[in-house]
């Protein structure tokens, strides 16, 4: 039904007015007494078979929401009856911000993707701990955190520690973000010397408290090997728990799309990126002799695309883009594959 009848409709407007559509429509539903209970039924995988244990904690299913969707940590309650294992919220910055000018998200429908330059838009730190206090599910939460575009690189530490000690008490692991193709310069702090910094610092505020959690890094598609392989080494001396491979890429090869789409600036989702996400999931899989665990993310649309993915090296997989395209059904679909 989601593909012949919802996403027909949802695809007459614009991107950011279905999502808005869609997840007010979807909430509205979901507050009607005993509706929960058929969401449940419907969508959410069954069986501890499913169970994945993983820088200890222990998620419901190996297919997640990825960061991007629930902007606001808004949607997480809700969606937390979609079956899905976990759910990171954010893209979260200290302070608000409207993002990028609008329009500023593009479907390529020829090849089921996504071109967005949203620009970290969220409503801040105290909006999203305020929405997180409502917390009243115990699916496992991830709290992806970023700077504010009017932040310099050199104070971004300041900004990612404002996130992390403001959203500690109400997230079960975070996600360093600096790969966002949308927030000018980011993907500078992707180098060595500073990511080492950035690391470091929140691995050394993780350790200060009574109980650490999980730290990971979330990467471009983008890097050379060289790169990946600093990332690696990174990791190994910093002892982060892991990485999220991949974000959207700057790339557009190969695209079938509305030309005039291709030119539109942003980071490039869904599809077109399955491959290389893939490439670089088993290469810092296979670099690291599989020492710490990733999270594969990119173009998975169907339960054979998260095999590829979990066969490369992946621990968990997300999705986003693909749940756009294949509607609810999709996280189901994949469990009862793998």
């Amino acid at each position: 039904m989601y593909k012949t009848i919802i996403r027909p409709i949802l695809f007459l407007f614009s991107p950011e007015t279905a999502h808005h559509l869609a997840t007010t429509f979807f909430k509205v539903l979901n507050s009607i007494p005993g509706m929960s209970s058929v969401f449940d039924k419907l969508y959410v995988p069954k069986g501890n078979h499913l169970e994945k244990r993983l820088f200890g904690l222990t998620f419901r299913n190996p297919v997640g929401l990825a960061a991007g969707f629930d902007k606001k940590a808004n949607l997480y309650n809700d969606f937390s009856h979609l079956g899905f294992g976990f759910i990171e919220i954010g893209t979260i910055t200290p302070k608000p911000q409207d993002g990028n000018p609008k329009p500023r998200m593009f479907r390529l429908t020829k090849d089921s993707g996504l071109i967005n330059r949203m620009g970290f838009n969220n409503g801040g730190l105290e909006q999203a701990v305020a929405n997180l206090k409502k917390r009243k599910t115990d699916i496992i939460i991830g709290g992806n955190i970023g700077k504010n575009k009017t932040t310099p690189n050199e104070k971004a530490v300041d900004d990612y520690e404002i996130c992390f000690n403001g959203l500690f008490p109400y997230v079960d692991y975070f996600v360093v973000n600096v790969s966002s193709p949308n927030t000018p310069n980011l993907r500078e702090l992707q180098e060595k010397e500073p990511l080492m910094k950035l690391l470091s610092h929140l691995q050394n505020l993780n350790m200060s408290r009574a109980t650490r959690k999980p730290i990971l890094l979330k990467i471009a598609p983008d890097l050379t090997n060289d790169q990946l392989n600093d990332i690696v080494d990174i990791v190994q001396e910093t002892k982060i728990d892991g990485i999220i491979a991949t974000n959207t890429t700057i790339e557009r090869d190969g695209l079938k799309s509305n030309p005039a789409l291709l030119n539109e600036a942003g980071g490039l989702s869904g599809l077109p990126v399955k491959k290389r996400s893939t490439e670089v999931i088993r290469y810092l899989h296979q670099k690291s002799n599989g020492s710490f665990p990733i999270i594969g993310v990119g173009g998975i649309s169907n339960a054979q695309d998260a095999k590829e993915k979990l066969e490369a090296g992946a621990s968990l997989v997300q999705v986003y883009t693909g749940f756009i395209y294949e509607g609810p059904t999709l996280v189901k679909h994949i469990c009862s594959s793998i």
